[in-house]
């Protein structure tokens, strides 16, 4: 893939991942919000920045799928990134519209209620990834360090998944979709790399004419 194609195909992923935002903006301007304005944004952003980290991790599995698919790489930074910006504004809306940037209810809330607790370390853990997102990080750590370093998105995509499980209300099953998603994902990652070494080490036959 050329760098021009590489941008070209950048601006409808941009455009994707703004489109949440764009909707929230939107829908507070015009009080679309709903009778709970401010469960809306929480739930918005967290979601938001859930499936943009289990769209992240799909990519690798896609890839070992066919070949064809390896230009996804190009894209799997950008959305982790963008993951990052819609955790930080789930945060965000946390801190200032429930804890009233008030710091002794949020270190209250942080050890008194589990779902906020592991909401916070799942935030806090992508928060290292995003600082060495850049190319520079990669030379700085080598490469066998920033992968190692990069593993804990696997940590907290799931702390994230069960943060939104422990604030829903006992019998709700809103979140079972994710967990069926996320999943599937796991499994699809060993189940690729057997399929993508079986396929290097017994190449189909060349076509003779």
């Amino acid at each position: 893939m050329t760098k021009k194609t590489r941008i070209l195909l950048k601006i409808p992923v941009w455009l994707a991942c703004l489109t949440p935002w764009a909707l929230l903006v939107s829908n507070s301007l015009t009080s679309q919000l709903g009778p709970d304005p401010t469960k809306s944004l929480i739930h918005s952003t967290g979601t938001a920045a859930l499936y943009l980290l289990m769209i992240s991790l799909a990519i690798t599995p896609l890839r070992r799928l066919s070949p064809r698919l390896s230009w996804l790489i190009h894209f799997r930074r950008l959305l982790g990134l963008f993951a990052f910006f819609y955790g930080s504004l789930h945060l965000l809306c946390y801190v200032s519209l429930y804890a009233y940037f008030n710091p002794a209810t949020v270190f209250t809330d942080v050890f008194k209620r589990k779902f906020i607790f592991v909401g916070m370390a799942a935030w806090a853990l992508l928060v290292p990834l995003a600082i060495t997102s850049t190319t520079g990080w990669i030379r700085r750590l080598g490469g066998k360090r920033w992968n190692l370093l990069h593993k804990l998105v696997y940590l907290s995509v799931t702390l994230g998944l069960i943060h939104y499980w422990w604030q829903v209300k006992r019998g709700v099953l809103s979140p079972l979709p994710e967990t069926i998603a996320l999943t599937l994902i796991f499994l699809a990652r060993p189940l690729t790399t057997f399929w993508a070494n079986h396929r290097r080490n017994n190449p189909l036959p060349s076509s003779q004419s």
